[in-house]
């Protein structure tokens, strides 16, 4: 990716999931009760027996003053948001309302510090109180308007329910009904009775008047305006350049790392382009009794003058590699970021999805678009015509690039690689021509992996993506034309095949995929190769050579490579979450040399073949992964930068206010 894609990347790590919305009210209440306990102090009563039951009240009078309006906005914010057409859930609101009040907390906290150095009394805390409030009404305003897209009137209807609860039980216990004139004489008798609460109120609540209500209104509308001119300054760029809002794109981010929605999907369908991909399938499958000719249990034949069957699917499949050309991206599970673990699912041999040469341009929109990689696949197995000769594999190197080659008939499988330098994606017309040079040696179909197996992280102006008319690039269609060349020469003889596979006790936290890691070891004519698959994302510098060297030293393997499937479900950790970053490296040698043993163990006579299908998906499209990179950093970058400048501005109004109210 490029450095501009990797800060995009690197927006992962604000992922969480949202906690469930009890959890969010357990913390909210006891937060509230600890902030009852700091301001309505029992003060004497501290150190006695009697004390514990003012601390008790103090406790119970937060939970009532702080934490009620928490609970109603957390129970409320979700039916009122869907009333008027939102999309909030009670996990989402109750998170929301539980930050709220942590706002509300640290505001009120930060002028009870500046009252005891500076003696400005109980008015300067109620007033911070009141621009507590409104603060809590903009920041869920903003919230609000991201996640349900609502106006900003209409979300101006759930989004006060904290500020509004509160501002009610203020009204009530803080005796401001007793200083109105409602009505005649009972209407205030009954006002007073069963409305005016402040006898049952703690002393504190008394400074609270009628003046505090009016500022928090005029407050409230004062940082609505200012919530509106930020959006609005914000997303002004995005509609201009990329014809979507930024509020989708917040909308979808929010839901994917808070609850694992697929909101963010529909953001990237709007910017994606259709694109035609090579779906390659290379299959391997047991052959029956041996013969080599006469009918078969499929119900296929046998040329007795030819190594190759008639086309179709075989229940004897033993190994499957399918190599779609598009990128498991953008994160988590969205598009194709689970691409490997959704075909290994779908196939019913043992599965190798390696990386293919293509980058975040061919990062598929959505979920669904896997389905069509999967059917696309499924005819491509359909079509394969299987043949028992094999190459023997070969090795070429052009500059920085290596290639492990080996052939299967008239086809082949290249695994390239760029260790022990550092590399990331190899670009979609890259690998096009790579493939198409090995091609005109005589090769029919060829399947060009990205070993993916060397980088040194996301920092630094060159993170190893290999572009067209680039030193690599040429690079890679040498080293490939050369593989072409030695593997057309190269005599054949019978194909052996034996697999292995562990999940391993990792998981995503530490780099490594579901499917963990699968060995495929060929054998031809004595020379053994072995293929190791690891599902995550790019490995740490120096790793890849430690394990081929460990499988050389430690058996008789002649030749190995080690990919890995750059899944993105790992980087719903962190961007950088590369494999050995966090596991014992020699726990993985371990591992991987086990199980080229128990892939040596397994081998068996089996007949292979390639079949190409072209698919026609949605893909994020050329040129707007980096416009939505870049816009997306300068929002990171310049947001925080606005929003502080709109907040001061809004603050500084509001003292002017206060001051002359």
């Amino acid at each position: 990716m490029t450095s501009t894609q990797s800060d995009l990347a690197d927006l992962s790590r604000f992922i969480f999931r949202a906690p469930s919305w009890y959890t969010s009210l357990a913390f909210a209440l006891l937060l509230a009760a600890v902030a009852g306990v700091a301001a309505f102090d029992s003060g004497a009563y501290a150190r006695t027996w009697r004390g514990l039951f003012f601390l008790g009240r103090d406790a119970w009078e937060g939970i009532f003053f702080i934490g009620i309006p928490t609970v109603v906005a957390a129970f409320g914010t979700t039916g009122v948001d869907r009333l008027v057409g939102g999309k909030l859930t009670h996990n989402r609101s109750s998170l929301l309302a539980l930050i709220s009040e942590i706002i509300l907390v640290a505001i009120v906290t930060a002028a009870g510090i500046v009252t005891v150095f500076t003696g400005l009394g109980q008015r300067f805390v109620f007033d911070a109180l009141i621009v507590g409030l409104a603060s809590v009404f903009a920041f869920r305003l903003l919230v609000v308007m991201a996640v349900s897209g609502s106006s900003v009137l209409v979300a101006s209807v759930p989004a006060s329910l904290q500020t509004a609860a509160a501002a009610v039980l203020l009204f009530v216990y803080g005796g401001v009904l007793r200083l109105l004139s409602v009505g005649g004489p009972l209407v205030d008798v009954y006002l007073t009775e069963y409305l005016a609460r402040s006898q049952s109120a703690p002393a504190e609540l008394s400074a609270i008047s009628i003046e505090h209500f009016l500022l928090l209104g005029v407050t409230c509308v004062l940082y609505a305006l200012a919530v509106y001119a930020f959006i609005v300054g914000v997303d002004r760029p995005w509609r201009r350049s990329l014809g979507v809002s930024l509020l989708d794109f917040l909308r979808g981010f929010v839901g994917h790392v808070a609850e694992g929605s697929r909101e963010l999907e529909e953001f990237f369908q709007q910017l994606g382009e259709e694109a035609i991909v090579p779906v390659s399938v290379l299959s391997f499958r047991t052959i029956d009794g041996g013969a080599d000719d006469g009918p078969r249990s499929d119900g296929g034949s046998v040329d007795p003058g030819s190594d190759r069957d008639e086309p179709g699917a075989d229940p004897d499949e033993k190994a499957r590699f399918v190599l779609p050309m598009i990128h498991p991206g953008p994160m988590g599970e969205i598009g194709g970021g689970n691409f490997p673990e959704r075909v290994a699912r779908d196939c019913p041999g043992l599965v190798f999805p390696p990386h293919a040469t293509a980058g975040h341009d061919f990062n598929l929109v959505t979920e669904r678009e896997v389905d069509t990689i999967l059917d696309a696949a499924r005819t491509a197995a359909d079509r394969i015509t299987y043949g028992r000769a094999a190459t023997r594999s070969v090795r070429t190197h052009s500059g920085e690039a290596s290639i492990l080659g080996q052939a299967f008939g008239d086809d082949a499988l290249l695994v390239s690689t760029y260790a022990p330098g550092f590399a990331d994606d190899i670009e979609y017309g890259v690998g096009l021509s790579a493939a198409a040079e090995a091609r005109t040696s005589g090769l029919d179909d060829v399947v060009l992996v990205d070993a993916h197996n060397s980088n040194d992280g996301l920092d630094g102006p060159d993170l190893g993506h290999v572009t067209p008319g680039s030193a690599r690039a040429f690079d890679l269609i040498g080293a490939a034309g050369i593989a072409g060349e030695r593997l057309a020469a190269s005599d054949s003889g019978p194909l052996e095949l034996g697999v292995a596979w562990d999940e391993t006790p990792w998981t995503p936290t530490d780099g490594i995929g579901p499917l963990g890691v699968r060995v495929a070891v060929t054998a031809v004519d004595g020379r053994e190769t072995a293929y190791v698959l690891v599902d995550g994302n790019n490995m740490e510098p120096g790793l890849r050579g430690e394990l081929v060297e460990a499988m050389a030293d430690d058996g008789p393997v002649d030749a190995a490579e080690v990919m890995t499937t750059d899944t993105h479900i790992v980087n719903s950790v962190e961007a950088d979450n590369q494999v050995g970053a966090a596991i014992d490296r020699d726990d993985l040698r371990t591992l991987v040399c086990g199980l080229v043993d128990d892939a040596r163990a397994d081998l068996e006579p089996v007949e292979a073949g390639v079949a190409v299908e072209r698919a026609t998906v949605t893909v994020f499209g050329n040129d707007r992964t980096e416009s939505l990179a870049s816009h997306a950093n300068a929002v990171v970058a310049m947001g925080g930068a606005f929003a502080l400048s709109v907040i001061l501005a809004a603050v500084a109004v509001s003292v002017l206010i206060f001051l002359f109210a």
